[in-house]
Parts: structure tokens; C-alpha cells; sequence
């Protein structure tokens, strides 16, 4: 039996908008090197791995570069790869065993929402070097873990930063959030990610950094539920909402294409 290979764009109804990730959904256990070598092949901001464990599924994430701990749009992905081939499970969460510890995923309205955890932040002190890096003066930093937030005054100068890539990688600071309230009704606030150190010099929708996203910004607008976007050129809506110390993350997925794998 061959390991199927699916391609999905998260958090968008509509072909080719939101995050593209490759899932593979595999048949048996294959070495750490082989499933870095499919993630570079695949050349996407994340691949992520599937093989069922008892009740549970066991879920791990690479970038063309190396494994990481959390990933948000790959996991969306995944459980709507699940809930599709398998639509026994949408009765019932899904359950992922990750590095980052128990995940789940609900079916509701033809929508998938993660349970995510928190991103408890600190506040940071504003280095001025960092304003010509990311191309606009921050008002606020904050950081959790890897993950560091950068608040714009205004959404515009979200929309039109170019940071400096050759500059930002070489900072301390693996996964870059830059964001700001919205100026669109519809949505809450606005972000855009950068990780180059994770080889990812941009990516679509970060499903992740929302962890840190939703209580910075529930804290600074007094709400539990949130609309957001991430404002890159494919672009993603996100639905939020804090409930104590988890993140539930709502998204839409669309399917790409399958294809069983001959490796």
C-alpha cells in the first residue's frame, strides 16, 4: 500500500488563497531523514505526517528545512483531510499527538476549528534598529517562546512592509508577527509572518501565531471572539476565539489534488 499525498490550502474556501501544506498521510513509520526529504520535495512552508496511533492520530510538521513544534495551517489541513476521506470521525474530535502535546480538531459546519494553546507573552523593550529591519516603527513588543509581535499604529503600514530578510534572519527572534488593528470592519485585527531562519521568508496563513495573536488582541480590544486576516498576497480569515487557557481556531480548507506516492 502507498502513502497517499494530499495538497491543501488552509483557512480559504477558494483554490489557490490561504496557506497551502502538503499532508502525507502515511501507511507505516518512515525514518525522520525520509520525511525531511518529502517536505524539501514538496518545497511548501509545511508537510505535515500522519499515522494513526490506537484512537488517535500522531501528527508531526516539517518545513523544507527541519521539524518544528506547532503548526497551525498544516494541522487545519490535516484534520480536513480526515474529516473528508474518513467523515466516520466528524461525530467526535480528532485527536493529534504532536511535539507540542495534545491537539484536537472539531468538524462544525463544514469548517474545522483547532484547540490550540495559549501563547502566555512578556513585553519587550522597542529596539530602534528593528524599525528599519521590519519598515515601520512598532508601538508594542511583545514575545512568547520563538514567536515575537510586533504592533504597527496602523494597519496600512502592515500591508506595505517589506522587511529586510537578509537583516531579519540574523536577529534573535526565529518567528517574526507583524500587526495591527484593522481598519475593515469585518475583521479585528490584521498580521503577517515572517520565519527565514525556518526557511519560510513569508508565510500565508499561520495558524500558530494566532496562539499569541488572540490574547494580545483580546486583552487590547476586551473580547473573547475575534475575526482575523492575515494580510499576505494569498491571504486567510480566521476565526478566534479565547476560551481560558486554549485557542479555538476556525478555518475553512479547500483540496487540491491526491496522489499516492511511489517512494
Amino acid at each position: 500500500m502507498n502513502h497517499k499525498l494530499y495538497q491543501v490550502d488552509a483557512f480559504s474556501c477558494e483554490p489557490f488563497k490561504g496557506n497551502p501544506a502538503a499532508v502525507c498521510l502515511l501507511c507505516s513509520e518512515e525514518p525522520d531523514a525520509w520525511m525531511q526529504g518529502l517536505a524539501a520535495e514538496m518545497n511548501l512552508s509545511e508537510t505535515a505526517f500522519l499515522l494513526p496511533e490506537g484512537e488517535d492520530w500522531r501528527l508531526r510538521w516539517f518545513t523544507p528545512t527541519t521539524e518544528v513544534d506547532l503548526c497551525g495551517h498544516a494541522t487545519l489541513a490535516s484534520a480536513k483531510v480526515l474529516f473528508e476521506t474518513h467523515p466516520d470521525l466528524r461525530g467526535e474530535p480528532i485527536k493529534f499527538q504532536t511535539r507540542s502535546g495534545l491537539l484536537m480538531a472539531r468538524w462544525k459546519d463544514d469548517k474545522v476549528t483547532l484547540d490550540f494553546p495559549v501563547m502566555r507573552y512578556q513585553p519587550l523593550p522597542i529596539d530602534p534598529l528593528v524599525a528599519d529591519i521590519l519598515g515601520f516603527q512598532p508601538i508594542n513588543v511583545v514575545f512568547s517562546g520563538s514567536y515575537f509581535l510586533f504592533e504597527a499604529e496602523k494597519a496600512q503600514q502592515v500591508m506595505e512592509a517589506k522587511p529586510n530578510m537578509a537583516e531579519l534572519v540574523k536577529l534573535p527572534m526565529p518567528e517574526v508577527i507583524i500587526t495591527a488593528k484593522s481598519q475593515d470592519s469585518s475583521f479585528d485585527f490584521i498580521s503577517r509572518f515572517f520565519a527565514p531562519q525556518l526557511g519560510i521568508p513569508e508565510d500565508p496563513v499561520t495558524g500558530s501565531a494566532h496562539c499569541l495573536l488572540t490574547p494580545y488582541w483580546a486583552e487590547k480590544l476586551g473580547k473573547l471572539e475575534l475575526n482575523a486576516f492575515q494580510a499576505s498576497s494569498r491571504g486567510g480569515e480566521i476565526k478566534l476565539t479565547l476560551v481560558g487557557d486554549r485557542v479555538h481556531i476556525t478555518g475553512d480548507a479547500a483540496l487540491i489534488f491526491v496522489a499516492d506516492l511511489l517512494v
